[in-house]
């Protein structure tokens, strides 16, 4: 049996979104050489609409006068999928991970990603599920995370947003999802949630589904944020 790969998971709080791709583009180039381990980048961003290669003209309907009175930022990339919204309350991830050898199948990748979401909602309690033809993972209310993803050399970049906490009416902002509703945890349990416990499960869900070893520190990350739980609860 193989030894099982190491994943890197970094916890990275707010990050402007160009300062995060110049973050992904040094990771890509790390992991495809092998000086880095498999890595998943946790954080979240300032108000951003981010335009795929899918994206249409009239993707944003909001005008730029609006835009810039809500601080949101307009930017291009070469993921896939449309137009979509990153902000406050807002899980991303972006995982750089080499899907060489075994793994070198796009659809598998995007199913896997949707997996990896789809265990971690189960672990709150929430029903999500695919909806055949498109990406994502939906549930009865609607969308609760995106997936846009782009690989090179069979390591990837880009990847999942996830709504947390998110305030929805930046969504009103483009035409999302292909015009299904969207929704968030906290919009589906009548609570806020807080965000560590959510990346915890998020990490380890995707160590599980793509069959890898989170390296120490992220383990003791999730030991403290379990003990930091448990003060609280006390």
């Amino acid at each position: 049996m193989s030894e099982r790969r190491t994943l890197k998971v970094e916890r990275l709080g707010r990050v402007e979104y160009g300062a995060a791709l110049d973050l992904q583009k040094q990771t890509e180039r790390a992991v495809l050489t092998g000086a880095q381990p498999d890595t998943l980048l946790l954080l979240e961003h300032p108000h951003t609409l981010t335009l795929g290669r899918r994206a249409a003209q009239n993707g944003i309907i909001a005008p730029e006068t609006i835009l810039r009175a809500r601080g949101v930022t307009v930017f291009e990339t070469n993921r896939g999928g449309k137009v979509t919204y990153h902000g406050l309350g807002q899980i991303v991830g972006y995982p750089i991970i080499n899907l060489s050898p075994d793994r070198e199948d796009v659809h598998r990748y995007v199913r896997d990603l949707e997996e990896v979401l789809i265990r971690t909602m189960n672990d709150f309690n929430l029903e999500t599920f695919r909806i055949e033809g498109l990406t994502g993972v939906h549930t009865s209310h609607g969308k609760v995370a995106a997936i846009g993803v782009h690989i090179a050399r069979w390591v990837t970049t880009h990847g999942f947003a996830l709504n947390v906490n998110t305030d929805l009416s930046y969504f009103d902002l483009i035409v999302a999802c292909e015009g299904e509703p969207v929704t968030s945890m906290k919009e589906l349990l009548g609570r806020e949630i807080e965000v560590g416990a959510v990346e915890d499960r998020i990490a380890e869900r995707f160590a599980e589904v793509f069959g890898m070893e989170m390296d120490g520190h992220e383990k003791a990350q999730k030991a403290q944020n379990m003990e930091s739980s448990l003060l609280t609860i006390s």
